[in-house]
């Protein structure tokens, strides 16, 4: 599936006056897939029609990514981003959702899981989790690993550092993060690139990186969330992942009450770019 066409399967809602772009396809029972940054919705296209023939999967672009808008004059914030899914879902009428999510979609998926419990305990759930599975991400601040790009990014430098971000530094950085028998392709890093830079994504790149530090603050919440679930959760994870793949995978173990683990061995930070049947083989599994 070409880049153009994830873009005509989609279509655009308005949220806080941004055009965000999203795809709705398949019936039955309802996953929602979270991507991660800096990247978009595009990225579970190996896994997509797999799962249309026996759901309904939606995905968007959060603000700031993809096709959606990029304004540059905007808070973001993760909890605004989980703002957005509450309202894309209020919107297409659904009340209860599995997700599916990636690296910053964990950090969105981790809000919205504290949420659901929050209001779980207040007695006034509108939207029901009926499961999450996460692949590889920064879960925990503690064992998170950033690339030295993303640690420019949040400094001082940072709009400066995205105006001189290129293509070749992404490839030099993806390089790095992806497993070393399944690197992304030339037309991968075409898309991924695209994806990126167009519709003014350079001028927001260090806005976005923010939720780094939001991790750290919010610690006590997002882990807490995963710590006290009474859904059940997933975690599927590339371990060659420099960022988030056996470190993590060893914390996971340490602090999450009877773990659901499924370590991809040599497998980088893209396991469903990288490994798109494991990753749906051990996802449909968690199904079941």
């Amino acid at each position: 599936m070409t880049l153009s066409d994830w873009k005509n399967k989609g279509a655009y809602l308005a949220y806080n006056s941004q055009r965000i772009f999203y795809v709705d396809e398949g019936q039955g029972e309802v996953i929602l897939l979270i991507h991660g940054f800096p990247t978009a919705s595009w990225d579970w296209w190996k896994i997509w029609n797999s799962l249309t023939e026996k759901y309904r999967v939606l995905a968007l672009d959060l603000i700031g990514f993809g096709f959606s808008a990029k304004p540059a004059q905007y808070a973001y914030t993760i909890s605004d981003q989980a703002d957005l899914v509450e309202h894309f879902l209020q919107k297409k009428q659904i009340t209860h959702v599995k997700i599916l999510c990636h690296d910053y979609g964990n950090t969105v998926a981790q809000e919205l899981l504290a949420r659901f419990q929050d209001r779980l305990r207040e007695g006034t759930p509108d939207l029901i989790l009926e499961n999450i599975c996460f692949l590889n991400g920064g879960l925990f601040p503690e064992t998170h690993r950033p690339l030295f790009i993303q640690k420019i990014l949040m400094s001082p430098l940072g709009y400066l550092v995205a105006q001189l971000f290129t293509q070749k530094k992404l490839e030099k950085n993806f390089s790095q993060i992806f497993g070393p028998d399944t690197q992304a392709t030339p037309e991968e890093l075409d898309n991924f690139w695209e994806l990126i830079s167009g519709n003014g994504g350079k001028q927001v790149f260090h806005l976005l990186i923010r939720y780094m530090q939001e991790r750290k603050d919010n610690r006590a919440r997002w882990v807490g969330a995963i710590q006290q679930a009474q859904i059940p959760i997933r975690l599927i994870d590339g371990t060659h992942d420099p960022i988030s793949g056996q470190n993590l995978i060893d914390r996971y173990r340490e602090i999450i009450p009877q773990p659901d683990l499924i370590p991809l061995e040599n497998i980088g930070h893209y396991p469903q770019v990288e490994a798109p049947e494991r990753v749906l083989k051990h996802y449909l599994e968690f199904l079941g």
